[in-house]
């Protein structure tokens, strides 16, 4: 879905969903976000993990979930531990 409920639409899409997690494709990178690692998506459903925007260069959020996410943190997931689940 290329998606921007507001402001210019961007390229990010959700490509594939699994039990593992899922995959975005976002200005031609393909990125995994795997639901150890950013587990409130594990029990999203399908809509609301699909329904993602891109407000900003560098940033993407899921208003559905409530949850904004750095295109940074998910390239390199180890600089950013969970601290809280």
């Amino acid at each position: 879905m290329s998606s921007s409920r507001r402001g210019t639409p961007t390229s990010v899409e959700v490509t594939n969903i699994s039990q593992h997690g899922f995959w975005l494709l976002v200005s031609q990178e393909e990125l995994f976000l795997s639901f150890d690692q950013v587990p409130w998506f594990r029990e999203a459903t399908v809509a609301a993990i699909q329904c993602v925007e891109q407000p900003a260069a560098g940033h993407l959020r899921w208003p559905d979930l409530d949850v904004d996410l750095a295109l940074d943190s998910i390239r390199h997931p180890e600089r950013y531990p969970l601290t809280a689940r």
